[in-house]
């Protein structure tokens, strides 16, 4: 079995540097902002683990159905030699496509993207022992700034899952989507998971479900900030909100002061004031229509393929072959 490989395009500090700067920015603007990448330290990732199994959450479950369906369809499709994984890569739906493209004795190569090290190097040698016949590479790199150096020979599938971008704004989206199309050579594939639009009480019930896990998992932020940064957050002086924006089509989750806040973050020597009532923005997850899908694609150089959706129609898989 090949040992795994890793190339590494962040420096130590990096989460550090970062958080340092998104709060600074974020909880200085009005309105105030934070990123939702922040959510997701240890605890923050054990608990969007529970909400992946609520039974108002779906997104999950959806795109798995469609995977479990069609990754034969996807990789007889793609041909693909490698799969590129923006993601630690070692989550049952990437093992689907896996499967999948060993089955159809393709797969040579196994290129996973992280920001994390450590969940890199975890994954990698999850995905060695399973797939021993393939070389598996790690990069640790942020895929908003790193794709351009991702390794793997053609035929390359680039797997974008879990409706991740959703997250973005839509200037956001279409860089992204830019830079996955500069990546790739005529013919090579995208695989772009996307949560559909529907009715108000299915989207907001999602995010904002009857246990509270998702409610924890908002305010996680504030754990982030009061241990990383000195912060003296009272957790519980915020409550979690969420919304479904009609004019935008995203859902937002918000946290929102119940009252007056002065907070001190001790390592950014800075003091944040939030007023009673006052509401800090956490995260946007758009929702899309097909049509929309397809003209972002077009207009980052892709042709859509195969359009791919669960059975009662709640979420998408996109196949898409770069110009």
């Amino acid at each position: 079995m090949p040992e795994p490989t890793f190339d590494v395009h962040l420096p130590e500090d990096h989460a550090a540097t970062a958080l340092a700067a998104d709060a600074r920015a974020g909880l200085t603007a009005s309105p105030k902002t934070l990123p939702p990448k922040w959510f997701y330290d240890a605890r923050g990732s054990e608990l969007f683990e529970d909400i992946t199994r609520l039974p108002e959450y779906y997104p999950t479950r959806a795109e798995r159905a469609i995977l479990a369906e069609h990754a034969a369809d996807i990789a007889t499709a793609t041909g693909a030699n490698t799969l590129v994984e923006l993601g630690s890569g070692s989550s049952e739906k990437t093992l689907l496509l896996l499967d999948a493209l060993r089955t159809a004795g393709t797969l040579t190569q196994i290129t996973t993207l992280d920001v994390s090290g450590t969940a890199l190097r975890e994954a990698a040698g999850v995905l060695a022992g399973k797939y021993p016949s393939a070389q598996v590479h790690g990069v640790v790199g942020d895929f908003t700034e790193h794709l351009s150096l991702l390794p793997g020979d053609p035929t390359r599938l680039v797997a974008f899952l879990g409706g991740t971008i959703g997250n973005f704004l839509p200037d956001e989206r279409a860089r992204f989507l830019s830079s996955v199309r500069d990546l790739l050579k005529p013919g090579e594939w995208l695989l772009l998971g996307t949560d559909l639009v529907k009715d108000r009480a299915t989207l907001e019930a999602a995010y904002d479900d009857a246990q509270g896990v998702t409610a924890e998992f908002n305010k996680n932020v504030l754990h982030v900030l009061n241990r990383e940064l000195g912060a003296d957050f009272d957790v519980d002086a915020f409550a979690h909100l969420s919304h479904w924006d009609e004019v935008n089509e995203w859902v937002e989750m918000r946290l929102r002061a119940t009252s007056a806040q002065r907070v001190t973050i001790s390592g950014l020597d800075l003091v944040v004031e939030f007023a009673a009532g006052e509401q800090v923005r956490t995260e946007i997850s758009a929702k899309f229509r097909r049509e929309r899908v397809e003209s972002e694609l077009r207009t980052a150089g892709f042709a859509l393929a195969h359009w791919w959706t669960d059975p009662e129609g709640r979420f998408a898989l996109s196949l898409a072959q770069a110009d």
